[in-house]
This record gives structure tokens, C-alpha cells and sequence, in this order.
């Protein structure tokens, strides 16, 4: 059995009482009605683009965080999320989301660093501070939104733009930044319990009627940066890189091996070496971050053992 063998690459289910079907980076999303039933595949995405191979049990594990987090995150805001009926499969409600990204960071790594380097002070309206190094902490944490684009590369945009052009209303909108911050103290203190950092996050938000829910993942390694707290303030002071569990290593992967997603630059070939790394990775957070041993799901027959499991589910709970 080759590694793709044991993949979901992609879906392509009839599901009755089915009125609609997107295909997003990671997630093949079906709509029933009012609700979603957001298959996450093993499909891996860096740049804005989709890589050629993907990763044995990436989608379990986002899928497991992603409920982790939901679950322990309700008392602050409501969320999408109503069952797990296979490793792979979250249903809930049905949102009309909001057409920003909230990205909030704690520290000056990633792009945030790369806009610093590049001698820039202000990053989505917001000012950085003089005198930072990379992977220093903010004095306090920033929120810098981007607009969501169905392909090619999201858009920095600040939260007047976003007000002025009416992507969300300025009431709203300030609730979003309220709900970001207080998702990102939880994840913040989850983290630190088990030795880690949340560096930085984004978050994705929708509404059903005048509820404002928190809508696909949060806190994931697709959606999230983390370091080791355990010798952080060792190598931040000798200036070495930091420890970190997220996807950046895929990203400083593709760019020593000379693609960041730009005009005519050719995705490289994934050897199975690399793609059983990346698996591994993904497993390392989740024991990381959750704190609970990974279980991995049988991979025989993947798309026929999704397919049942949302059937049944479907059967057992008609939708209304």
C-alpha cells in the first residue's frame, strides 16, 4: 500500500438530502440544509498552494484539535461544531461566514517578521514597535485581519479598511476582535500547560442570524504557530532558532527548495522520506498540544469507512 493508499486525497459523495458541495484547501465541505458536514482530508496547502502529495493521518489530526479546542473554547463563544461522527468528520451549523481572517499574533516570527525585516513598521494598520528581534514577544498581542480568497494568496487589510469597504460592520467587527483575543488567552494558557507557546493563530467567524459563531478550525498546526516554552529564553538570547511545532518547516522546506508560491516557481518533488516527516510532525502536536496519546484510525479503505460513518450518522439523526 503506497502512502497516498492510506490518504484522503478527495471526496466526492452523493449525501442525501446533499444541496450543496465546496472544496476548500484541506476541507471537502457538503451542505444539507442547515448543516455542514466538513470532511478534512489529507490534502496539505503552504503559500496558498495546494502541495502535490498528501500526508497520512494530517486530516485526523486537524480534525481531533481543531474538536479539542472547540470544545473547551464554547463558554467564550459559540461554535459550529454539533458531532464527530468519524476521525475525519465534523458536522455542525451551517454559517454565512464573514469574508476575513482574524490573525492574531503574540510574537514577531513568520510574516510578521518578514514585513518587519524588510524594514516596514506598520503591518495591517497596526504599528511595530522599534528594536525587535525575530521571535520576540509584543508587548501586547496584534490582530492583523486578512481577507479570505478562494485562491491565490490572502490580503493583508486593516480594520478600517475592513469597516470602510463593509466586509463586516464595525459593531461586529469590534466583537471579532474581542472574541479573538479571549480564544487566543485560552489557547494561550492550554498551551502552557503542556510546555508550549501559542505564537500566533487565526481564526474564522460566521453568523447564523444575529449569533456570531466561531467557524472551522482553531488552534491547529494549519491554522496556528507553537514553540517549546522549555528553552525559548535560552535561544532567544543567543539568537538561535526557536523550537517550534507548526507547518513552518514545510514552508522552509519548499523555500530551500526553491518555491515560496511565486510566478514560475516549480512545486519540488516530495519524496515518501519527507512525507512520512511531515505525518510525524502532525502527530507530535497533537500529543503536544492536546496532551492525549494519538490514536491513529484505520487507513485500510479510508474513503468507504468516511463515507459509512457520515451515512450513519446522517440515518440516526435526520436532518430536521
Amino acid at each position: 500500500m503506497t502512502l497516498e493508499d492510506q490518504c484522503i486525497i478527495q471526496t466526492d459523495f452523493q449525501l442525501p438530502g446533499q444541496t450543496a458541495f465546496y472544496r476548500g484547501k484541506v476541507r471537502d465541505v457538503y451542505s444539507i440544509d442547515d448543516l455542514l458536514v466538513m470532511v478534512a482530508s489529507d490534502r496539505i496547502s503552504a503559500f496558498d498552494h495546494i502541495l502535490p502529495r498528501p500526508i497520512p493521518y494530517k486530516g485526523q489530526v486537524l480534525n481531533q484539535i481543531a474538536t479539542h479546542f472547540l470544545k473547551a473554547t464554547s463558554d467564550i463563544v459559540p461554535n459550529w461544531i454539533q458531532d464527530t461522527p468519524d476521525p475525519n468528520v465534523a458536522v455542525g451549523l451551517r454559517c454565512e461566514p464573514y469574508k476575513v481572517e482574524m490573525v492574531i499574533r503574540g510574537y514577531l516570527t513568520g510574516h510578521a517578521w518578514r514585513t518587519y525585516k524588510s524594514g516596514k513598521r506598520e503591518l495591517c494598520g497596526v504599528s511595530l514597535p522599534e528594536g525587535m528581534r525575530e521571535n520576540d514577544p509584543f508587548p501586547t498581542p496584534i490582530i492583523t485581519p486578512a481577507t479570505k480568497a478562494e485562491e491565490g494568496h490572502d490580503e493583508d487589510i486593516s480594520r478600517a479598511e475592513i469597516i470602510e469597504k463593509g466586509l463586516v460592520s464595525a459593531d461586529d467587527y469590534y466583537h471579532l476582535e474581542d472574541y479573538t483575543r479571549a480564544l487566543f488567552q485560552r489557547g494561550t494558557e492550554m498551551a502552557a500547560e503542556q510546555g508550549l507557546i501559542l505564537v500566533d493563530t487565526k481564526y474564522e467567524f460566521g453568523k447564523v442570524g444575529d449569533q456570531i459563531y466561531v467557524i472551522d478550525e482553531i488552534h491547529t498546526p494549519d491554522s496556528s504557530r507553537y514553540f517549546y516554552r522549555d528553552g525559548y529564553a535560552e535561544r532567544q538570547e543567543r539568537g538561535e532558532r526557536q523550537k517550534q511545532l507548526s507547518k513552518e518547516f514545510v514552508r522552509e522546506w519548499l523555500m530551500t527548495n526553491g518555491f515560496q508560491g511565486l510566478e514560475g516557481q516549480l512545486m519540488p518533488e516530495m519524496p515518501d522520506s519527507f512525507v512520512e516527516q511531515v505525518s510525524e510532525r502532525y502527530i507530535e502536536l497533537f500529543e503536544n498540544i492536546t496532551g492525549k496519546p494519538f490514536v491513529k484510525a484505520d487507513t485500510q479503505s479510508i474513503i468507504e469507512r468516511v463515507e459509512h460513518n457520515i451515512l450513519a450518522y446522517l440515518n440516526q439523526a435526520p436532518v430536521q
